[in-house]
C-alpha cells in the first residue's frame, strides 16, 4: 500500500479483507485498528474467550455459529461507513465490537473511537517559559 495516496477508508477495506478468514465463523470479538498520522499502523482481532464445560472445550457440533461471509462483507462496509463520525484527529484507535446471535443468526456491532494526543510532539511552543531566577547584586 502506498501511504502517500491511500485514504483511511481504503486502508480499512484492506484491513477487513486481510482479517476475513479470521472473522468468518467468529461468534464474538473486537477488531482493533491502531492509527497514527491517518495511517493504519497495526490491526487484529481480539476473540472472545472460548468457553468450556466441565473442563472440556466445546466440540464443533455444539459450537455456536459465527459470522457468514456475507455478514463479514456487511461488517466491512459498516466499518468504512462509520468513518464519517471520526473527526479532527489523526492518532488513536478504532475498536469494532461484534457478536452473532446464535438463535436468529443476526449480528450486531458497535464502534468505539479513541483519539490520542502526544504533548512531546508539540514542542516548546505551548509550554510555558520558565522565569529566569532573580540574582542578588553583590555590593562590595
Amino acid at each position: 500500500m502506498d501511504k502517500n495516496v491511500t485514504s483511511l477508508a481504503r486502508q480499512l477495506d484492506f484491513v477487513f479483507r486481510q482479517l476475513e478468514g479470521e472473522l468468518i465463523n467468529a461468534s464474538a470479538g473486537t477488531v482493533l485498528v491502531h492509527i497514527r498520522n491517518n495511517y493504519v499502523g497495526k490491526f487484529g482481532i481480539r476473540h472472545h474467550p472460548i468457553q468450556s464445560r466441565d473442563g472440556k472445550l466445546e466440540n464443533e457440533a455444539t459450537k455456536e455459529k459465527g459470522l457468514t461471509a456475507a455478514q463479514v462483507q456487511e461488517f466491512r462496509q459498516m466499518a468504512i461507513d462509520a468513518l464519517k463520525y471520526r473527526t479532527e484527529w489523526t492518532h488513536g484507535e478504532i475498536l469494532y465490537d461484534f457478536s452473532v446471535r446464535s438463535q436468529s443468526g443476526s449480528w450486531s456491532a458497535s464502534v468505539l473511537y479513541e483519539s490520542n494526543f502526544n504533548m512531546a510532539t508539540w514542542g516548546s511552543r505551548y509550554a510555558p517559559q520558565a522565569k529566569q531566577p532573580q540574582m542578588l547584586r553583590d555590593y562590595r
